[in-house]
């Protein structure tokens, strides 16, 4: 299970340098306006050959003149039902201000563990002020200085020390799983149930901890797969709080622990910011994708152009990965659902594609000597030799190249692109690699 751990505090405390430095990214667009970017505020952080997820909770303040304390104290809560550990920032230049005050009381309150990290310590005079945070009551202050990144290694072995490691349910490794993603109201819950039908009997419920994604076992109709629900886990005093932040830190559980997720798309309401934040989760994690379009019973005009329009568009804002099956569904007359379950297999299947070292040579030489990589600085790139790496979790090719250093992105897509026009790859991403041969 992969573990997550939130920063919080409030306001211009460095919490997204913190985050930049954590993930080793200028991801984080730095500045004195929240929300400057959306797609912020979640990367992973390596160390030591372990990794964990982050979140930056700042990444979702709105209307950044007049924070509301109430606002920060939401995510605050969020950050504790959500969270394994969590990096709570202050600023040692400015010392212990009233809403600092106020989050540590809600962090005392709650059972996750917490560590104080006293940021902007960029000297050693600095590290002196620190004490006063001990007033917090969170414990012992962690001196850090995130521009610099003095303190920090120490501060990630810290972060380790205080995971627990959650006790794996059983579930079987070669059985694949399916989490079903999407904005609130898209029709994930529903879906989930019309996959189940009222046959409750044939599935057994696998509950982990709430906090973890719940596997529903799933045999009927020759299909065996765990499906990773997350729909039906919210809380209800849950529902007036920012749906958006919620949606993606609810997905984020889901989308690691899964092998294909189905994108639910409200075809009411067409494709929206959230979706894409959501799609962009699948990517980073290299899982397959399945995109349903929901609630299609909805819609009046379901003519062959509206319908390509619609898929258009779809792989339009996805690009360049466009090579994934949309299905038209609904959940509520069960239009189709048998469909995205076949797709979600298939999509499983061609993740574990592995194809023979001479067909893929037989195939792509040719055409690369057809279309060789354009030269560069009068040097002419030759690929000799290509081949598919073992075991690893997405197909992941080795191109040797004499030139590796001057083969481009896009030729690198080209590659990808005939590749999949030859073989099925529908809705899994693949790794084009070039190397020194």
């Amino acid at each position: 299970m992969g573990n997550l751990v939130a920063i919080v505090g409030r306001p211009n405390v460095g919490k997204s340098t913190l985050f930049n430095r954590l993930t080793q990214t200028r991801q984080a667009i730095v500045s004195d306006v929240a929300g400057t970017t959306r797609d912020r505020q979640y990367g992973k952080c390596e160390w030591c050959g372990k990794e964990f997820s982050v979140v930056d909770t700042g990444g979702w303040v709105v209307n950044s003149d007049d924070i509301f304390e109430g606002e920060i104290r939401k995510q605050v809560k969020l950050a504790i039902d959500e969270a394994d550990v969590i990096l709570f920032v202050v600023d040692v230049q400015s010392g212990i201000t009233d809403l600092d005050d106020e989050v540590a009381g809600i962090l005392r309150r709650s059972n996750v563990p917490v560590i104080l990290v006293v940021n902007k310590a960029d000297n050693n005079i600095d590290t002196y002020g620190a004490a006063e945070f001990y007033g917090l009551g969170i414990g012992e202050p962690f001196c850090i200085s995130a521009l610099t990144g003095s303190g920090t290694g120490d501060l990630l072995d810290l972060i380790f020390s205080k995971f627990t490691n959650k006790t794996e349910e059983e579930v079987e490794i070669d059985i694949p799983r399916f989490a079903v993603v999407g904005r609130p109201n898209a029709g994930k819950s529903s879906i989930v149930n019309a996959f189940i039908g009222e046959e409750r009997n044939v599935v057994t419920d696998i509950a982990g901890t709430t906090r973890d994604s719940i596997y529903t076992r799933y045999d009927k109709f020759g299909f065996d797969f765990y499906l990773v629900d997350t729909a039906g886990i919210r809380k209800k005093n849950k529902v007036n709080e920012d749906l958006e932040f919620y949606s993606v830190m609810r997905s984020i559980r889901a989308i690691e622990n899964s092998d294909v997720c189905v994108l639910m798309i409200d075809a009411t309401r067409g494709i929206e910011g959230q979706d894409l934040n959501i799609f962009s989760l699948i990517q980073r994690n290299q899982k397959g994708l399945v995109v349903v379009v929901n609630k299609w019973d909805l819609v009046e005009d379901k003519s062959d152009k509206v319908l390509k329009t619609f898929e258009n568009a779809i792989r339009d804002r996805f690009a360049p990965f466009t090579d994934f099956p949309i299905i038209f569904a609904s959940a509520v007359t069960k239009q189709r659902i048998f469909k995205v379950l076949e797709s979600a297999v298939q999509v499983y299947k061609n993740r574990t594609t592995r194809i023979p070292t001479a067909r893929l040579n037989g195939q792509m030489l040719p055409l690369i000597e057809a279309y060789p990589p354009p030269s560069n600085k009068g040097k002419y790139i030759k690929i000799k030799y290509c081949t598919q790496l073992p075991n690893t979790q997405i197909p992941s090719f080795v191109f040797f190249a004499n030139l590796p250093q001057y083969v481009k992105e896009p030729y690198r897509r080209f590659l990808e692109n005939k590749m999949r026009e030859f073989w099925n790859f529908s809705g899994t991403p693949i790794n084009v690699f070039i190397r020194q041969k």
